[in-house]
């Protein structure tokens, strides 16, 4: 099979990636909305929990069998942990400090850090020499972002941008994590809704603990509208979308959203919040997109023909 981009993704695929990286990359500003009235441990059990209630009864409008087995919820469990509760609370606390451009432009290393565990983690996936080169130049690219900040170790900004990574070193271990989904024969779109189930249930004892949401005063309209959106648009209608993409267009295809969403979020940051870049994060931003097309591959192997 040819592996050309055009030959594999139609018009109405290419239509819901860009879609999918949109509203991907709009969580970051929502997040950036939230923050301003909401504590981070709120507005992520409000994500997920008004997420799992959209995504059952599409379940449920769809017909799709629920897993009634201890290990596929356990399963389902982890997932949620993994691929939810920790990078939505890091994304979230780190979005406190550092605006949304930075926060999805050091999100966009989860595919490097996958890369590597995946080579470690599973006997079926080796890495090559230039995914490898591709880890190293995103490595650099990463280093090049945070590096003044590390200069003051300790700082609030460094430790949000380590935070940001922490969120993508999670994001990495789901998704070798979520490869058992397909073996356990679970609809995809069964997945999803009950990782942000679980994730509603381990999430509502630390937000009432820590956050304390019943003291806290009622939200204008505008963190109101966010939350809706943040729950709706860029999770439950994401999941459903990045499902339907994977199954037109494969997973290959699918990982180009990667180099979209931090254009879509820095677009949203700079427009709407009047945030900024420094030249340091540009070079940065160049960098780490450089090692992102080795690790995909196309682009190299398109010049080298």
């Amino acid at each position: 099979m040819n592996n050309a981009i055009s030959s594999e993704m139609g018009v109405r695929a290419w239509i819901m990636l860009l879609t999918l990286s949109v509203v991907w990359g709009g969580s970051f500003y929502f997040n950036a909305i939230l923050v301003r009235e909401l504590p981070p441990m709120t507005i992520v059990f409000l994500r997920v929990s008004l997420a799992a209630v959209f995504l059952w009864i599409y379940v449920g409008v769809k017909g799709f069998v629920v897993p009634k087995t201890l290990t596929a919820w356990s399963a389902l469990l982890i997932m949620g942990l993994l691929n939810n509760v920790l990078p939505f609370s890091l994304i979230v606390w780190a979005q406190t400090t550092i605006n949304s451009s930075l926060a999805s432009i050091l999100n966009g290393t989860v595919p490097m850090m996958t890369v590597v565990l995946a080579a470690l983690l599973l006997d079926d996936e080796n890495i090559s020499a230039r995914k490898f080169a591709g880890v190293i130049v995103g490595f650099i690219g990463t280093i090049w972002i945070i590096a003044p900040d590390a200069q003051s170790f300790g700082t609030s900004h460094l430790i949000a941008q380590l935070a940001m990574l922490g969120a993508a070193l999670s994001y990495s271990f789901a998704s070798i994590f979520g490869r058992r989904f397909s073996k356990m024969k679970l609809n995809p779109e069964i997945t999803a809704a009950g990782q942000v189930t679980a994730s509603a249930l381990l999430t509502l004892p630390i937000m009432m603990y820590v956050d304390q949401p019943h003291l806290l005063p009622m939200p204008s309209g505008g963190t109101i509208a966010a939350v809706i959106a943040l729950a709706l648009v860029s999770t439950a209608f994401a999941y459903i979308l990045y499902f339907k993409i994977l199954a037109t267009a494969g997973a290959t295809n699918l990982g180009l959203v990667t180099f979209l969403i931090p254009v879509w979020a820095s677009f949203f940051g700079i427009w709407l919040l009047s945030e900024s870049l420094s030249h340091n994060h540009l070079i940065g931003v160049v960098i780490i997109a450089i090692g992102l097309s080795l690790i995909d591959g196309r682009l190299w192997r398109r010049l080298a023909r």
